[in-house]
Parts: C-alpha cells; sequence; structure tokens
C-alpha cells in the first residue's frame, strides 16, 4: 500500500460526490485543493513532472517509487484526491506517430520529420516508438501497484490538428487549411482513428485497477474521460474549427462517456458556441492565461457556458472561487485550487467557499 495519506473510506466518498455532480445534483461545486503539506514542502527536482526526462535506463517502477515519495506529505482536503498524471508533453502522440520529441525540464515539443509534407505523410502509429512503449510501461507499472489508493491519468496524447502540426509544422498546415482543405480532412480523420485507439489501449490498463479516471486535469470520472482540446484553434477562424475540428470532438465524445474540453485562452472563445451544441461534451474547462484577467472576471462567460448546459472547471484563488459562487452559482463548477496553505487553513478555505454558494 503506498504511502499516500487517502483511504477506501476517501474513495467511496470521492466516488460519491464526483458521481453526482457529473450527474448535476451536487448543489455546491466541487473544490480540489493542489498545494496542502502536512509536512516540508518537497522540491520540484525531486520527482520530474515531465516523465520524458527520465533516462531509460530508469526502469518504470522507480519512476512510482520516486512519486509516491514526492507527495508522502500531501493532506487531500476538499475534494482533492491523490492522481499520478501520467506526463510525458501535451500531444505525446506525435511521437508514436514520427515526430521527433525534445524533452527539457521545463517542456516537452515536437519537430516534424525531415522532408514531412501532408501529400506524403503516413498517419499510423509505431508501437514499438520508445515513447508509446515507455508510456504502456510507467502506466501500467503505476495502475498495478498504487492505482487502488491513487487514481492513474491518461498520458496527454493533443488534439487532431495539434498533433498534425507537430506532424508536418504549424506554419504549413496553416497553409494546408487554405490550399488543400481535403487533405487535411483526410488527414486530421486519420489522426483521429489513431488518437482514439492510443487512448483504448491507456483505458485498458488503467480501468481494471483504479477507482475510475481522469486525464491531465483533476476531474475524477466513474467511467472513460478525457480533457479534450485543440490548441492550434487559436489561430483559426470559427468556420475552420467546424470542418476541421469538430468531427474529432465528435468521434471523441461519443467514444468517450465523460468527456471534457479545455478551452485555452480568449482566441478560443469565438468557438465556444460549437462546443456547446456537442450534445455529449459533458463540460468546459476555461483558462483564461497569464497576463489575463483571474477566473473571477469572466462572470459572462461562465453563464453561456452554464446556459449551454455544461459543467465547469476553473483554476481560481478561494477569494476568486468565492466571488464566482457568489455571483453565479457555484453548482456545476470545480474549483482547482493552487494556493499553498496548511491543512488548517484548507478547511477554513472550504467553508468560505461553500459559504459563499449558501
Amino acid at each position: 500500500m503506498p504511502d499516500i495519506n487517502f483511504t477506501a473510506a476517501d474513495w467511496v466518498r470521492i466516488r460519491r460526490d464526483y458521481t453526482a455532480w457529473w450527474r448535476g445534483e451536487l448543489d455546491r461545486p466541487l473544490l480540489y485543493f493542489s498545494n496542502v503539506f502536512d509536512g516540508p514542502v518537497p522540491a520540484d527536482d525531486d520527482f520530474y513532472g515531465f516523465l520524458s526526462m527520465y533516462p531509460p535506463e530508469v526502469a518504470p517502477a522507480e519512476i512510482v517509487r520516486k512519486y509516491v515519495a514526492h507527495n508522502a506529505a500531501r493532506v487531500f482536503k476538499g475534494d482533492a484526491y491523490p492522481f499520478f498524471f501520467i506526463n510525458f508533453g501535451p500531444g505525446i502522440l506525435a511521437g508514436p506517430l514520427g515526430a521527433r520529441v525534445n524533452a527539457t525540464f521545463e517542456t516537452t515539443w515536437f519537430e516534424p520529420p525531415p522532408g514531412a509534407a501532408l501529400s506524403s505523410l503516413r498517419i499510423r502509429m509505431d508501437r514499438e516508438n520508445h515513447w508509446w512503449r515507455r508510456i504502456l510501461a510507467v502506466t501500467k507499472a503505476a495502475a498495478e501497484s498504487i492505482g487502488r489508493t491513487i487514481q492513474i491519468s491518461y498520458t496527454d496524447l493533443g488534439g487532431n490538428l495539434d498533433i498534425l502540426a507537430s506532424l508536418v509544422g504549424t506554419e504549413s498546415l496553416l497553409a494546408e487549411l487554405i490550399d488543400r482543405p481535403a487533405m487535411v480532412d483526410k488527414a486530421a480523420a486519420a489522426v483521429t482513428k489513431e488518437w482514439l485507439s492510443a487512448f483504448d489501449e491507456l483505458d485498458a490498463l488503467i480501468r481494471p485497477h483504479c477507482p475510475g479516471t481522469n486525464g491531465w486535469a483533476s476531474i475524477w470520472a466513474p467511467g472513460s474521460s478525457y480533457m479534450l482540446q485543440s490548441d492550434f484553434s487559436y489561430m483559426i477562424s470559427p468556420a475552420m474549427f467546424k470542418r476541421f475540428v469538430m468531427p474529432d470532438l465528435e468521434a471523441c465524445c461519443g467514444h468517450i462517456e465523460y468527456p471534457f474540453y479545455h478551452l485555452d485562452g480568449i482566441g478560443e472563445i469565438p468557438h465556444l458556441d460549437h462546443l456547446l451544441s456537442l450534445e455529449k461534451l459533458r463540460g468546459i474547462q476555461w483558462i483564461f492565461g497569464d497576463g489575463k484577467p483571474p477566473a473571477e472576471h469572466w462572470m459572462d462567460l461562465y453563464r453561456r457556458i452554464k446556459a449551454g448546459g455544461k459543467l465547469i472547471q476553473v483554476t481560481a484563488t478561494v477569494e476568486g472561487a468565492r466571488k464566482i459562487c457568489r455571483e453565479v452559482g457555484g453548482k456545476g463548477f470545480t474549483f482547482s485550487i493552487w494556493d499553498a496553505m496548511s491543512p488548517a487553513e484548507a478547511d477554513r478555505a472550504v467553508e468560505d467557499v461553500l459559504g459563499a454558494c449558501r
């Protein structure tokens, strides 16, 4: 049993409350506190956030051990629960599809293979690829050894156009959207097919051992789930989003029981009406971005999302969550709260936020 401050009884509570939240039956917001420690806060270099930083000779079991040790002092207050994000970098599916993977301590990025062009692209996963084998090995080791206590996440596979841009280059793909849209349609559909296959492989490793699922965001679900995305869509029109991204989202939402969408910044807001039209999409994660007003500034956006019948996740301070609850209501929200605090401070924060919802 891993040395984590979380019990089987805690999981019963998490399953009950998150399941009610997904069903629209929870009359309060979910509160996920990420930085509550009872003891020394571990240094970032005790455990690499990007697992791509570990050399191949570091065994998956050792990575899992380091994760558990890194989180031993964490306390799970409110609706927080322990989960292990299998983080090889955003859009890592581009690696087994042929892109070169570059990893540093801070980030992971991709380069197209030499001479890559959309017209000659063969989109098929190489299941012997180092990165895919490593993702599967770490996911399997984590699920089998700690999955009963710690929720294991799916890795961040990426969005269809994000992955395609990693394979042919961003500028090249933008030009092809205009010059050869039918070819982009075909390539994007091929990426979606490989994406769904990869998702199913990860799901088969995780589900038998874990209480439920979550993607890279802290939203637990009782069935298959994922935080869908299209960061590339920041650069395209709603009409292009409808043509090139919506078919992928429709396929994923039809395949996954609890899909969410990562609305990343003001450049994606023009696509919101298309997203709200997706009947099977359960919710929207709003990322306002660095240098933009904080969570409590976006009340009209939250009203649009709630009017569209979707759940909402947003990162907020305690005071920001209080303001949103007072003005928009807390039902249907999950607040990710990153403020560093002690267990006693977290208990008071729970009461403060929930008090604003009454």
